[in-house]
């Protein structure tokens, strides 16, 4: 099947969705087409539909054994986040010559970022805050787009929100659409077409059917995963080095009081960020679905007999090195440095300090292995992209996490909003 479009961007997440609402807007027209499919509210903040959009049930593991998490759905990992807003790599992306002082303004205003409502923080955040500050870590509620009308505190951010009140790119894509945007879905892009080294369109494939679709400009938006291998297959061999994923691990702690625990609570209520510019973690309330706990426990044979109730967890995050990289098979790989572990381990001590002043026996604590939530670095600006978002390959470009300079080490998305914003004004006045 051959289809005709403008723009063509490859990816409905933060940076695909704000690129074709802002697109759209201008009277450009644009098309998105998306691996994944629209998964339905009502199917949204339940375990087994989680099974479902997470990329190999959330199981996608690196040789090494990191499981790095990402979805294939309309809404990317947008959907699934903890809706954190966070002013990432502000800084660094203007030393390479992108300014989104702008952008972030426009973006917290238009995804109604605030620090998370005090009726929201439940009594698990509100321990481990007020203990964290008496440890002087500056513990604040996290920034989120999370409306505090809508929130019912289900505690499963990362499977979905049922009632609407998290934002996720899904209201841009649909903003897209009431703009004239179209949007195809349960395409997998294989290629970049090229012709004189001038990108004119994409081959895909839909099962058995292949898809060639023609544009004058290209954008991939498909994240540190998927458009690194889009590149790669196209040519562009230095793309899928420098990967990064914000590794983090958790803490977990047994307290044996059935009125305070995690369950049921916003994922990330509150964050002490004191030693993210010196130590490189940050460090929040966080507790999996009960659906991983079984999968961690058993590895902990007295703990057995507790349940996700009983639970306080805190996450650290770190921002890791980006020496790992992704083949064109879609494999990675990505070994923690010592300096990751460093960092892991200085976050997890922290959380074991709170949990003992709370009155938690260090033999009633635990840490889990590794794991990465935020993929990018591997089209990095200066590397891959210029600093117009631009590859050497004429009218292709990317806006994701994959052309950030370095791992931001905290929730990227409020960033990558910003940046598409940023791309998408550019794209305009070309044409104006």
């Amino acid at each position: 099947m051959k289809i005709k479009a403008d723009i063509v961007i490859v990816g409905s997440g933060a940076g695909g969705a704000a690129l074709a609402k802002e697109l759209t807007k201008s009277g450009r027209e644009v098309l998105v087409i998306e691996r994944g499919n629209f998964v339905k509210d009502k199917d949204l903040g339940t375990q087994r539909a989680g099974l479902g959009f997470y990329d190999r049930c959330g199981l996608r593991t690196s040789k090494e054994g990191v499981i790095v998490y990402r979805t294939l759905m309309v809404g990317g990992t947008t959907v699934v986040s903890c809706g954190n807003a966070i002013v990432a790599l502000e800084e660094e992306l203007k030393d390479s010559g992108i300014d989104l002082s702008q952008e972030f303004e426009e973006s917290k205003r238009e995804l109604g970022v605030e620090p998370l409502s005090d009726n929201l923080i439940g009594k698990g955040s509100t321990l481990i805050m007020d203990i964290g500050n008496r440890l002087n870590l500056e513990m604040r509620p996290m920034t989120k787009f999370i409306n505090a009308k809508k929130c019912v505190s289900c505690g499963l951010c990362i499977l979905g929100c049922r009632t609407g009140a998290k934002w996720s790119s899904v209201s841009f894509i649909e903003e897209m659409r009431r703009h004239g945007g179209k949007l195809l879905t349960g395409l997998d892009v294989k290629t970049v077409a090229i012709h004189k080294r001038q990108a004119i369109g994409l081959v895909a494939r839909k099962g058995r059917e292949e898809f060639r679709i023609y544009a004058n400009k290209i954008i991939l938006s498909a994240g540190g995963f998927g458009s690194a291998v889009i590149l790669k297959r196209s040519g562009i061999d230095n793309a899928g080095n420098k990967f990064f994923v914000d590794l983090f691990n958790v803490t977990y702690g047994v307290l044996k009081n059935k009125d305070i625990n995690l369950y049921k609570e916003p994922s990330m209520a509150v964050v002490s960020t004191k030693f993210a510019e010196e130590k490189g973690f940050i460090i929040a309330p966080f507790i999996d679905v009960p659906l991983v706990l079984r999968w961690l426990m058993p590895r902990h044979k007295h703990l057995r007999g507790h349940r996700h109730r009983n639970l306080l967890g805190i996450m650290t995050k770190i921002k890791d090195d980006n020496k790992g990289k992704v083949t064109e098979k879609e494999r990675f790989f990505k070994i923690p440095s010592k300096e990751d572990y460093e960092k892991l381990n200085a976050g997890a001590e922290i959380a074991r300090q709170i949990f003992m002043e709370a009155g938690i026996k260090r033999q009633d604590i635990f840490v889990t292995k590794p794991r990465g939530a935020h993929p990018g670095g591997t089209a990095a600006i200066g590397e891959v992209v210029d600093n117009n978002l631009r590859t050497q390959i004429e009218n292709l470009y990317v806006c994701d996490a994959s052309v950030l300079p370095e791992s931001p080490g905290a929730p990227p998305i409020l960033t990558i909003v910003a940046l598409a914003k940023w791309l998408a004004k550019k794209l305009i006045m070309e044409v104006s």
